[in-house]
């Protein structure tokens, strides 16, 4: 499903075929049992989240050193410079099972290059639950099934679904070799090619983009208290218990958690927990201004518009993509955060935010004498 435009909703699109020529080592029998028919249409993976409880361990992550990247069409028209900071903190969970990773160029980092000259940046948060397991094999695998897909970057829509539910397969496959690895991540990926940002988003992880100031969501969270969500998962088999998918997650879309009886299924009808993220795509202009990703811990203490007012104060002050990020968080844990916390941060400009002007409205909007006195009669009783 993509949202285009930067304020209206689209239509949910169909699923598209999947590319069954891509050269990926782990393509195997289970995922071409999957999704390897090109004419068929790739089985939902019902919605899913994080359990209550689990195994857990240290949070890794990968970053590429800071980079500036430049893109023009021409001389008039807007340039986009792109610089990026991280952070996370464990916060009061016994263990790490957040993970991110920042790629400035999708070309450089995997050694391959494209018809368009244009750089590719990816950007991720990915929050596991039930172990690290999934949300460092996501991590690590869905760039590069990305990029391997022979429509990149062509057709990302299309290849950045596909790609999801890959991934989701070859986990499965990965599972069934590697018991321990069992366990299930969010996931919310975001994509900037050209003056085009493109977020994908399955589960509660959640980024915003701020525009002269004003906060713009480009992400839903996909949880069980969502009444959309709560359909697709009755349709599918499923159920929601105190909020719970199936009385188990907290989230209704994720990679992983294949171990979890009756959430998915290979099958054209899949389960009541998917993989297939929602796609948001926006035309970057020079109103706006930065992109904020965080994993859920940072949005139970940050509203989106306090997020993006809280990193413009921080960043008018020093600039710095990576401090704001470390501030981001420690303000969370001082508002009671009790969740893992990791944030990353794209700014679009070289220069800091600029104040946010008010305009006065022209006319002043008064009341007439003989209306305030109805309305002291009418308070008055």
């Amino acid at each position: 499903m993509c949202v285009t435009d930067a304020e209206q909703v689209g239509t949910e699109r169909p699923n598209s075929g999947v590319n069954n020529t891509m050269p990926w080592p782990l393509h195997c029998d289970f995922l071409q049992n999957q999704m390897g028919n090109p004419d068929k249409q790739p089985a939902l993976i019902g919605t899913s989240d994080r359990t209550r409880s689990g195994n857990s361990f240290p949070l890794e992550s990968i970053s590429e050193d800071a980079a500036f990247i430049d893109r023009k069409d021409n001389p008039s028209t807007f340039v986009l410079a792109l610089r990026s900071g991280e952070w996370s903190d464990i916060g009061k969970r016994p263990y790490m099972e957040d993970t991110h990773v920042c790629i400035h160029d999708m070309a450089k980092k995997f050694g391959c290059s494209f018809l368009n000259e244009e750089a590719v940046s990816f950007y991720g948060v990915f929050d596991g639950h039930g172990g690290k397991g999934a949300a460092q094999f996501v991590r690590d695998h869905l760039p590069r099934v990305i990029v391997e897909d022979s429509d990149f970057p062509l057709e990302l829509e299309k290849v950045v679904t596909r790609s999801f539910m890959e991934t989701d397969a070859a986990f499965a496959r990965s599972c069934t070799l590697e018991t321990s690895l069992s366990s299930g991540t969010t996931a919310l990926t975001a994509m900037i090619f050209g003056r085009s940002l493109l977020v994908a988003n399955a589960g509660d992880c959640r980024a915003v983009l701020s525009r002269q100031g004003r906060a713009i969501e480009m992400s839903k969270d996909h949880r069980p208290c969502c009444t959309k969500e709560r359909k697709r998962v009755e349709a599918l088999g499923g159920f929601i218990d105190d909020d719970y998918l199936n009385g188990l997650l907290g989230v209704t879309r994720a990679i992983g958690d294949w171990h979890l009886e009756g959430m998915k299924e290979i099958s054209e009808k899949g389960g009541p927990l998917s993989a297939e993220p929602e796609l948001r795509l926006m035309t970057l202009t020079k109103e706006h201004e930065f992109l904020i990703i965080g994993s859920d811990g940072i949005w139970d203490v940050f509203t989106s518009q306090n997020a993006v007012d809280f990193a413009r104060r921080r960043l008018q002050e020093h600039n710095d993509a990576k401090v704001c990020c470390k501030e981001i968080v420690e303000e969370a844990i001082k508002r009671g955060a009790t969740d893992n916390l990791t944030v990353v941060l794209v700014s679009f400009h070289l220069e800091p935010p600029p104040p946010v002007v008010f305009q006065r409205p022209r006319f002043r909007r008064s009341i007439s004498a003989e209306a305030l006195q109805n309305l002291k009669f009418h308070l008055e009783g």
